[in-house]
């Protein structure tokens, strides 16, 4: 049995596929933890997940897993927000973005949020992460490409806008301040196509390493349970529509 990975706009399936033998779903959206669990897969990965307009990934199905002895690891994306928020009952995290979450630096949702066009199309990517934006303005500083002051700028408007709305041609109105804002910012522009950071990509790689090393290894890192599971009346009922839905399906 392999390991099951959600993925989507992070990291495309047929790159992920050359680091990880897996098998690989789309962004995980409320109950598909849960339905996973049934295939007693040795793993199950989670970097991309809906959240606007489907039903996010509940915290209550990852714990389900765990206390089924499957381990459950999160980066990048929505893997990152629920490994940091479940890591005290033995989610496991992996890199900057998750660190990150974890340790307070960040705390908005709409940090690791895109815009991305249909799976069909292998989920391209057609806004720019908040969190990629940092990094990515990180690393023109450390190359001198613009200071700290117009970072600052940057950063500032770009988290001002709508998720949706975080592009190069958007966040570009901060040149727009005066002329030696302008000038640091065309260097930016021009910097920016080689020197972008795509910190979830980087995380998400980081996390198909781990599961194959624990793989290969054949530990599956599930740790000593420090939580009891709670069968709640609506853990239930939510369980009893799912079963209905899978039904329908099948």
């Amino acid at each position: 049995m392999k390991p099951v990975v959600f993925l989507g706009p992070t990291l495309p399936a047929r790159e992920a596929a050359r680091l990880l033998d897996a098998t690989y779903l789309p962004p995980v959206s409320q109950g598909d933890v849960y339905r996973s669990v049934a295939a007693s897969p040795p793993l199950i990965g989670i970097v991309d997940g809906y959240f606007e307009g489907v039903p996010a990934v509940w915290h209550k199905e990852i714990l389900f897993a765990l206390d089924r002895g499957i381990p459950v690891v999160g980066a990048g994306s929505m893997g990152a927000l629920r490994a940091a928020e479940l890591a005290p009952f033995g989610m496991q995290g992996v890199g900057a973005v998750f660190e990150c979450f974890r340790d307070g630096v960040l705390e908005d949702d709409d940090e690791v949020a895109v815009t991305h066009g249909p799976a069909e199309l292998g989920y391209p990517q057609t806004s720019l992460a908040m969190v990629d934006i940092r990094f990515t303005l990180d690393r023109a500083v450390r190359e001198q490409v613009i200071d700290g002051q117009l970072r600052t700028e940057i950063e500032f408007h770009a988290k001002a806008l709508h998720y949706k709305d975080r592009c190069l041609e958007a966040i570009a109105d901060v040149g727009r301040v005066g002329p030696q804002s302008a000038r640091g910012f065309a260097r930016l522009l021009d910097w920016w196509s080689q020197g972008h950071v795509s910190q979830k990509r980087r995380d998400a790689m980081a996390m198909l390493q781990t599961v194959r090393t624990k793989a290969a290894s054949c530990d599956n890192g599930v740790p000593s349970r420090t939580f009891h599971f709670e069968r709640t009346l609506l853990w239930d009922r939510n369980v009893s529509l799912l079963e209905e839905q899978n039904a329908q399906v099948n």
